[in-house]
């Protein structure tokens, strides 16, 4: 993943002082940024030049204190570095020196009037999203009572319509069809497609609009994914998990999601279990699990 430094202006809401986007060869690629005032102390056996240059009070300073010479040095070989840009921070005003160095380098300056420690906690922010990992999956995505709840199983078996039983309950839908996942640290997010946001496929039925149908409050934008149902036709051959017991785990983007089986056949309420299965595992996490419970009564049971 990549963007330009003009994506990067224009996210954050920087204004252009000198120069233009530089080519997509020197686009940013890294979520993080650097302060460059040991660059310009003339230390750059260490130097982050692939991250965003962002130039605070502390480094401007150093710069304005240094003899004219030792400037224009320091700063030739900062700009002999492929820098993706640089963001002057608290509204301060760029040096000559620098727009000259900068514009001979085809290095595009911005500002902002932010502090330099708020921008940069923003800007890495936003770094970490747009250059999260990403795939697209086949499946169902919902806010079930708080926990993001992804469906998958193959065509036809019930996934969509699963999903609209739990919009009628009151939970929130987030995509149909295709989920857009990207990985945010150790979590994993997912949102819709902007082509096919709020839309929703019944076969018999065809394309609906939820927002339209249900109002906006049962669309989610975005919301994190903490465990996976995939829904598969009852098979009289296969031994399904009856206690809880057995652990499994789908890995998406190198993340392990918790994952459950559910077997479908005429009769049985989805929306239902999904319910259950999204309320057992908040449960879970907050640290109760019913099979320990059980197992523990019994044991008292059976030292009687």
């Amino acid at each position: 993943m990549k963007i330009t430094p003009h994506e990067f202006a224009s996210a954050l809401g920087l204004s252009l002082i000198s120069g233009a986007a530089r080519e997509s060869e020197e686009s940013i690629t890294v979520a993080d940024i650097c302060r460059p005032g040991l660059q310009f102390a003339g230390y750059f056996d260490v130097f982050n030049y692939e991250r965003p240059q962002v130039i605070g009070k502390t480094e401007m300073a150093y710069l304005d204190d240094m003899h004219p010479d030792i400037r224009i040095e320091r700063l030739k070989k900062y700009f002999s570095y492929g820098l993706p840009c640089i963001v002057i921070a608290r509204g301060m005003e760029c040096p000559e020196t620098l727009m000259r160095l900068a514009e001979e380098s085809g290095v595009p300056i911005y500002g902002t009037k932010e502090e330099t420690s708020a921008f940069s906690a923003k800007a890495m922010g936003y770094l970490s999203e747009a250059l999260a990992p990403r795939q697209t999956c086949h499946g169902v995505l919902l806010d079930v009572y708080g926990m993001g709840v992804l469906i998958t199983g193959k065509s036809g078996v019930g996934k969509s319509e699963c999903a609209l039983e739990l919009i009628k309950h009151g939970h929130q839908l987030v995509a149909d069809d295709a989920v857009e996942i990207s990985r945010v640290g150790t979590s994993l997010w997912g949102e819709s497609p902007e082509m096919i946001r709020n839309f929703i496929e019944l076969r018999g039925v065809g394309i609906v609009d939820i927002k339209e149908i249900f109002g906006i409050g049962a669309m989610l934008r975005r919301v994190r994914i903490d465990m996976v149902i995939h829904l598969e036709i009852w098979r009289d051959d296969k031994e399904y998990d009856r206690l809880g017991t057995m652990d499994q785990s789908m890995e998406i983007l190198g993340v392990k999601l918790p994952l459950l089986e559910i077997p479908v056949h005429p009769g049985r309420s989805l929306a239902t279990v999904v319910e259950i299965a999204a309320r057992n595992r908040r449960l879970k996490a907050e640290g109760y699990d019913a099979v320990k419970v059980l197992d523990e009564r019994l044991r008292r049971q059976y030292r009687k």
